[in-house]
């Protein structure tokens, strides 16, 4: 290490001795050049060199230098602060809108609020489809309704992974709430319907199985008649009558 800095050392100190014995040769004409291109002062020369070989240059280059350049990129510079200042400030105000965004897009409070009326829908669907088959439905019933319920299902968790605020979320909820209502209701009138239609069945078939006695049926009818027959002539007190009658009428329904 030391021995580093000594050779460090003694090479500044030769470079320091070798550039004080250099002189300096001033080059009016350069500087004058110089001059006009920076700040468009003094004149270039020599006059006649200029005026022979670059007459076009040397009428506007004190006008084109670079201190007027310089001075105009910073005038504009800055009116670009309060450009940058507005942009910064609305900039500042938008993430602060969508910080808000972000939270209330992050925080589904829509389902907190109408996840116990679309789930008791949902249990009612399962529950219906579940009767279907039992009601006397078919595989195929039964198929369909499940993949409704299934395209429900998928809409709920779409609804919920979805990147939406709450207040559109809670109307796609209620969208949903109010179809599934709908569509339960459709379901509950199809197992009405089946299970009407399966006891319409069975009362025909037991109509259709049932064989009519006519001969007991005409024998009870007989039996009711004579006894209302009894009860009358007891009521009028004309035995002989009633019993004529009765006989009469007794051999009538012989015939």
């Amino acid at each position: 290490m030391k021995k580093t800095m000594i050779l460090i050392m003694a090479a500044v100190a030769t470079t320091s001795a070798f550039a004080q014995s250099v002189t300096y040769n001033h080059d009016s004409s350069k500087q004058n050049q110089i001059t006009v291109m920076e700040t468009g002062g003094g004149s270039l020369t020599p006059e006649f060199y200029y005026w022979l070989l670059h007459n076009s240059y040397k009428k506007t280059a004190a006008e084109k230098n670079k201190l007027g350049f310089r001075t105009l990129a910073g005038i504009n510079l800055y009116n670009q602060v309060d450009d940058a200042e507005k942009i910064d400030s609305a900039l500042t105000k938008r993430a602060e809108v969508e910080a808000l965004n972000v939270a209330d897009r992050q925080i589904d409070l829509a389902w907190l609020a109408e996840s116990s009326k679309i789930n008791g829908q949902l249990d009612k669907m399962k529950a219906n489809i579940d009767h279907i088959i039992p009601t006397g439905g078919t595989i195929n019933d039964k198929r369909r309704w499940e993949e409704l319920y299934n395209m429900y299902q998928c809409a709920v968790k779409s609804t919920k992974d979805a990147y939406m605020p709450n207040a559109q979320r809670k109307r796609q909820y209620l969208s949903i709430y109010a179809d599934l209502t709908a569509q339960n209701e459709t379901l509950l009138k199809y197992l009405v319907q089946l299970n009407t239609q399966n006891q319409t069945t069975a009362l025909l078939a037991a109509t259709n199985d049932r064989v009519v006695q006519k001969g007991s049926i005409i024998s009870d009818a007989k039996s009711r008649w004579q006894e209302n027959m009894k009860g009358v002539r007891s009521t009028t007190g004309s035995d002989s009558g009633d019993e004529a009658n009765g006989g009469e009428g007794e051999e009538s329904v012989n015939r």
